[in-house]
């Protein structure tokens, strides 16, 4: 990959920061956006802004067709069966929340159960606490192992007969691991469970297909991918979708009206209430346009790379310690120096124009199974370079030093 003239097409990674050129290492909090993302956006606003699904003028007819031409793009980017399987969402957040405000909370009864594992980003937890709280379903978590990794065969453990749902993440935003969703997924169909997968860390990286990982729902987010903020995709398999109820009622997503009763739209529409998120869709239709034209191969081959080399290097860094295991791991290294505080780091790195992410980054069960507070993180993405690496390691040496002469 050509990551050199790659970068020509992020404008923002052109600026200099504290006097310094921007090394930008938090990808997996939000990626940048390259030109024609942005001049998409720019077009739609200036030529074809209209409400869509509404007016039968050439501009409702052309926002109509961009943003149905966005979902159409969706459902081919992740191997869905059909596009009416693509809702539109505001993000991995929304799109977890409506299944489990809808679907779990339909299914599950006291006494049911729903699986996630520790490792969960809030997102694909707190939603999961909700609906166990209203059903009175058994919350259940697969075990960790040490490095906070968790085996299939925990898996198999955890997951029973009570079980309606299991929630797990395809790839950590701690750890950078990939997670077994295809095992997991056939494990928990076993015994009749369905499978809600947050790809929110690998739909960037990786080809996803859901029909081959044989998932009910996926949920992932534009911003993550080179994409607008604010616009997200639930992917549900037809039969669920089809049998689940709405939880946003009003315009747009209605069948009949009457004064005491109402029908609604078929899928998609069912679940997009009100003006959708019109600049957004297409926006992310122009992302995968741009991600498709380099290939998710060529970019999961470089992001591999560079984190494999991000790794090695930083091990040369003394009082440096890693989380997680180094196999499968990519696209992101977690990790604390010496007894510095992770957000005394990242401030300090910022003076040297490295930009990385510091906090519990909405994993704090996984941070206290690792007994920190909080970690750093430097996440890697297709415009990130070996150079970037190095201006990464020499902020940090010059933050150790800086910090051991004021102690």
């Amino acid at each position: 990959m050509d990551t050199s003239n790659i970068r020509k097409l992020f404008p923002i990674l052109g600026q200099k920061v504290n006097g310094h050129p921007l090394t930008y290492l938090d990808s997996a909090a939000s990626a940048q956006k390259p030109i024609q993302v942005i001049e998409t956006l720019k077009h739609y606003y200036e030529r074809d802004n209209a409400n869509v699904h509404r007016g039968v003028h050439t501009l409702g007819s052309r926002a109509t067709d961009a943003y149905e031409g966005a979902r159409a793009k969706a459902a081919r980017f992740i191997h869905a069966e059909r596009a009416l399987e693509i809702i539109f969402t505001r993000g991995t957040t929304s799109s977890i929340n409506l299944v489990a405000s809808s679907y779990a909370r339909a299914v599950c009864k006291e006494g049911d159960e729903i699986v996630v594992s520790a490792m969960e980003h809030h997102s694909n937890l707190l939603p999961w606490q909700q609906a166990a709280k209203a059903t009175g379903a058994v919350l259940k978590y697969i075990p960790l192992q040490a490095d906070g990794t968790f085996s299939i065969e925990a898996a198999e453990k955890t997951i029973t007969d009570r079980t309606k749902v299991v929630s797990v993440s395809h790839i950590s935003n701690v750890l950078g691991v990939t997670n077994p969703v295809k095992q997991i997924a056939a494990i928990a169909h076993k015994h009749g469970a369905v499978v809600m997968v947050d790809g929110a860390q690998s739909i960037p990286h990786i080809k996803v297909d859901v029909q081959e990982l044989d998932c009910d729902f996926y949920a992932f987010s534009g911003h993550k991918m080179c994409g607008p903020t604010g616009i997200g995709v639930l992917y549900g398999k037809r039969a669920y979708l089809e049998q689940m109820e709405p939880i946003e009622f009003g315009g747009e997503m209605i069948d009949y009206v009457g004064l005491h009763d109402s029908s609604w739209k078929e899928l998609p529409w069912k679940f997009e209430g009100g003006t959708p998120i019109i600049a957004g869709a297409i926006g992310l239709g122009a992302a995968i346009d741009f991600l498709e034209q380099i290939g998710l191969d060529v970019i999961e081959a470089h992001d591999k790379q560079l984190t494999s080399y991000a790794v090695e290097r930083m091990k040369q860094i003394d009082h440096l310690t890693m989380y997680g295991t180094e196999e499968g791991r990519f696209g992101l290294v977690t990790f604390n120096l010496d007894t510095i505080h992770p957000h005394d780091l990242a401030t300090v790195l910022d003076t040297y124009g490295v930009a990385i992410r510091a906090g519990h980054h909405c994993c704090q069960p996984l941070m206290k199974h690792f007994g920190a507070s909080a970690t750093a993180r430097a996440s890697f993405y297709l415009y990130n370079t070996e150079e970037d690496v190095e201006q990464l390691l020499l902020a940090l040496n010059k933050t150790k030093k800086y910090f051991r002469e004021v102690e």
